[in-house]
């Protein structure tokens, strides 16, 4: 039988999976009778004007235009759709109630999402490579005397040690998107600087929460003593930081739970005899971590789709035990067994990019959860693991904050983008502050400013938004 073909379209320019092939996609093909024909964003205007235009494909898949996309004028809703040819697809009701619009539809499920209680329920899930972490060189460690890292003073020493002993190497580098969330998460800090944290019931913007101000003074403290570069603020390109862990010239690597790992991968194939070992997740007594998310990304059956009975049907074995663990481990037997105390035994590093994106491992995740995903994480030994286990100690799950969501063309949409572009000025003049006095200085501007924009009517509004939101996670 010939497989239907239909078109999809990627909201996502970095996407490393570019084409529908390798075994993953075929054994989907072979268990759904479908094959996508896929074209992955050039950048992040092509979906909006593509919307504007009406030359949408079969299906679309975006993080980024949610809400955009969740329109009847659109997107078919999930909801009609297996009503009407999948009566037996069963989504559990948090799902709908996070993914329900105004207009009592929805049309779409994001994957990676996991509620509090599916988390505890499975030990081996233990999470994605989505959390921060900081990695170390293991010899210079040792040629300092192995001094202990068991707190942020104890880093910040061991910092000024490489600092003396090798002053031509950097103390810490740090990925351009990983700069802030490791310290933020050491100092109790419940969100990232754009977002939204919570205190007995009411909900304020995190710029605003008391531990930020000692995050901010303690990343200036980084900078005035010389452990950071300035220009760490100012790449664009996200590979300089990996040149300099992997060539030798940096002590500590800033990036996520894998960082570790697959910086070893890349040190040992260019013929390199050190290896980075990862910091703990918590290296403070006030360590916390906020997960609000409601997932990452979700599949859209457009209006334009020539065939919305197969395409909801396809959503429909993705959804299912066996197309989750196929999607996100690989296929069974040639890439993975089931263990039986309940997690998959890989017979590949899950670190390594190259192959997991040639096999088309994980990628395909139109529809998967954050239990599944969690899993492809628990490699027993693997630093990334033992990362990840520790997180799960200090994480709380608090997803009716994400439920706190602007419309697309709202004032109050306008107020949080002009506030968090000023943000993103404001916080590096924080950062390169000369001294700890002018670093506050910059820091009470910032949130003044942010308050001459419109701060105080946002948290009004989000406020409201919140009391309403929240009775949907009461049990």
């Amino acid at each position: 039988n010939k497989a239907k073909e239909l078109s999809l379209f990627i909201d996502a320019s970095w996407y490393p999976v570019k084409e529908w092939k390798g075994p993953v996609a075929e054994k989907i093909t072979e268990k759904t009778g479908i094959k996508l024909n896929v074209t992955v964003a050039t950048d992040d205007k092509q979906l909006p004007l593509m919307i504007a235009s009406g030359d949408l494909p079969d299906l679309v898949f975006t993080y980024a235009n949610i809400n955009r996309m969740s329109d009847s004028k659109l997107s078919y809703p999930w909801n009609e759709l297996i009503e009407k040819y999948a009566p037996d697809f069963k989504i559990d009701p948090i799902r709908i109630a996070i993914h329900t619009m105004d207009d009592g539809n929805f049309y779409t499920i994001r994957n990676s999402f996991a509620t509090q209680e599916e988390v505890a329920k499975n030990k081996y899930s233990v999470g994605s490579d989505g959390n921060p972490g900081i990695a170390v060189r293991e010899d210079i460690l040792r040629e300092l005397g192995n001094p202990s890292i068991d707190s942020i003073d104890n880093f910040v020493k061991v910092l000024g040690m490489v600092k003396d002993k090798y002053p031509d190497m950097i103390p810490l580098i740090m990925d351009k998107d990983w700069i802030e969330q490791y310290f933020l998460q050491q100092f109790g800090v419940e969100g990232l600087l754009d977002g939204w944290y919570e205190r007995d019931g009411k909900v304020d913007y995190a710029i605003r929460q008391p531990e930020m101000l000692d995050f901010f003074k303690f990343m200036n403290r980084l900078y005035r003593e010389g452990y950071i570069l300035a220009e760490n603020f100012a790449y664009t390109n996200d590979q300089i930081d990996d040149q300099y862990a992997t060539s030798g010239k940096a002590f500590a690597h800033s990036h996520t739970v894998s960082v570790a790992d697959t910086d070893n991968i890349k040190v040992k194939n260019a013929g390199g005899s050190y290896t980075f070992r990862m910091l703990p997740s918590a290296i403070s007594t006030k360590t916390k971590a906020v997960s609000s998310g409601l997932g990452f990304a979700g599949t859209f059956i457009t209006k334009k789709n020539k065939d919305p009975e197969a395409s909801i049907k396809f959503l429909q074995y993705l959804a299912s035990d066996e197309g989750k663990k196929l999607t996100m481990f690989g296929v069974e037997g040639e890439h993975w067994t089931w263990n039986d105390e309940g997690y998959p035994n890989l017979k590949y590093d899950p670190s390594d990019a190259d192959y997991v994106n040639g096999n088309g491992i994980k990628w395909w995740y139109l529809y998967n959860d954050g239990v599944t995903e969690g899993m492809l994480s628990y490699v027993p030994g693997a630093q990334k693991t033992t990362a990840l286990m520790e997180r799960k100690a200090f994480t709380v799950y608090k997803p009716e904050l994400g439920l706190i969501q602007l419309q697309p063309d709202s004032d109050e949409k306008t107020i949080k983008t002009k506030i968090d572009e000023m943000i993103k000025n404001e916080k590096v003049k924080i950062y390169l502050a000369k001294s700890e006095e002018e670093a506050v200085a910059n820091y009470e501007s910032m949130v003044k400013n942010a308050e001459k924009i419109g701060l105080n009517r946002l948290a009004d509004w989000a406020n409201q938004t919140y009391q309403k939101k929240k009775d949907l996670f009461k049990k």
